[in-house]
């Protein structure tokens, strides 16, 4: 098959993608008209599917996806969707974590080979250390279902370090070996695939003003945010995160063509506005004013794999992530988007969508909690969710801060671990051999540990697994042992 101005036949997977959009599109406009019976809904649908195949174009462009990265990223992101579109049957989330898990023990094998390079990892400080003091903290206090519960998800996770330390070819005895292997490519290609089936899933209601939710008590009043479809459901915040992270790491990355990086910035601008995200717009917005520095920098001492600009090329390379925030805060309402007061709440409640309220319940919890819980964590839950009086005892929430997560799942143990895995990874951020997206990442997601986890190791952790691979690969030549 061959296309005008494309010399030669085009590549088997783009034709498969072509021919699985295109029947997409004719089943949601399909769907979509039988239900509203208008022409006009059923073009809609149409756009949002021509929209998720050409983000899932995007995605199968990236030179360099691994095997390895896809399956890091895609376990990840595909447990964080299933977590919320299944939120009342944990049976599906269990069962992708026991795949999850066989993979990983399998790829890592032997696994005492990385124990010792995992160690210096900030981000398995920052994913794993709250698992095992809470399982600590479950034995103590009696609690032997939420330590088998928790020994499963520190088993999950500090396995996914392994794997990514094995898939990176980092720590592996015998001298120099072979190159490194770089994951984070495959784990944001990853990430643009969830978006691109999001999109799809969700055609029917993606330009509409009330979106499809989370049919639950907590998902009360958040249809105002897109979240995907009936079947396929994903936090607004989350599915900004990995549009952000995504455009990170190809935005800053050497290797990617120019129409890749444009295209990735703005995905990420358009997916913050479609999911009303502020969250997402501080991330962008961070990483945007590093970008423009790391520019300016780059050219009295290189950085590491950032891309070589000259000219208008370097001009346009630092204003286009800010052009691209301003027009989301203009589309959005300016300085209304960033102060209003969500969800009928008042106050710093209001303006922290609830979070406020939650940190402080775990504050009193820990104060009335025993002192093992104290030091290791509360063992109430596996997971260490929060209850509030003011949302009923049905309604299970997060912390949605990593550092109060950190506090809630490890104890005073977990915040003082969170603390040093902050420190190794910013220390390896920082190193002139280090990737410019890793130091961009890192240090652009600092402002979001108070209102999101996914820095933090769990079915959330998008961005930790991505910084577990830019991390490996940085450590790469030093932790050989």
């Amino acid at each position: 098959m061959t296309f005008p101005g494309y010399h030669g036949a085009l590549p088997r997977r783009y034709v498969a993608l072509l021919g699985a959009t295109g029947i997409a599109a004719l089943g949601a406009a399909l769907v979509e008209y039988a239900t509203t019976r208008q022409v006009a809904e059923a073009a809609e649908a149409v756009v949002a599917v021509l929209l998720g195949g050409g983000v899932a174009g995007l995605a199968v462009s990236l030179p360099g996806i691994t095997l390895g990265g896809l399956a890091l990223g895609g376990f990840f992101v595909t447990a964080g969707v299933l977590s919320w579109s299944y939120s009342e049957r944990p049976v599906v989330v269990w069962s992708l974590l026991l795949v999850e898990g066989v993979v990983f023990a399998v790829w890592s094998r032997p696994w005492l080979r990385y124990l010792r390079p995992s160690v210096r990892l900030g981000t398995a400080w920052l994913g794993v250390s709250y698992w095992l003091l809470g399982i600590v903290g479950a034995v103590l206090v009696l609690h032997p279902g939420v330590a088998a519960q928790r020994l499963l998800y520190a088993g999950v996770f500090g396995l996914a370090v392994f794997a990514a330390l094995a898939g990176t070819r980092a720590g592996r005895s015998g001298g120099a070996g072979p190159a490194p292997t770089d994951l984070s490519i495959g784990v944001v290609a990853a990430f643009l695939l969830a978006i691109a089936a999001l999109l799809v899933s969700g055609s029917g209601n993606l330009f509409d003003t009330h979106h499809v939710a989370v049919d639950t008590a907590w998902g009360k009043n958040m249809d105002l945010r897109f979240w995907g479809g009936p079947w396929l459901l994903y936090h607004p915040n989350s599915l900004a995160g990995i549009a952000v992270a995504a455009a990170i790491r190809i935005g800053l990355g050497r290797g990617f063509a120019p129409w890749q990086r444009l295209a990735a910035t703005v995905l990420a601008g358009a997916v913050i506005y479609v999911v009303d995200s502020r969250t997402g717009l501080v991330f962008l917005g961070v990483a945007s004013v590093l970008h423009a520095g790391l520019l300016v920098w780059h050219r009295r001492r290189p950085v590491t794999d950032l891309p070589e600009y000259s000219g208008r090329r370097l001009l346009a390379a630092a204003v286009l992530p800010f052009l691209v925030v301003a027009t989301v805060l203009v589309a959005t309402g300016g300085q209304g988007f960033l102060t209003q007061q969500r969800y009928g709440g008042t106050g710093s409640s209001g303006l922290t969508s609830g979070r406020s309220d939650t940190w402080i319940q775990v504050g009193r919890d820990w104060v009335d909690d025993s002192l093992p819980e104290k030091i290791f964590g509360d063992a109430e839950t596996a997971r260490a969710v929060v209850y509030r009086e003011s949302s009923g005892h049905e309604v299970k929430l997060t912390t949605d801060n990593a550092a109060v997560g950190a506090l809630r799942r490890g104890g005073v143990l977990g915040a003082g671990a969170f603390l040093i895995g902050w420190g190794l990874l910013l220390r390896t951020a920082l190193r002139r051999t280090s990737s410019a997206w890793l130091l961009v990442a890192a240090v652009a997601a600092v402002p979001t540990i108070a209102t999101a986890d996914w820095v933090l190791g769990g079915t959330g952790g998008t961005l930790w697994i991505l910084l577990v691979t830019g991390e490996t690969l940085s450590r790469s030549g030093t932790d050989r042992s």
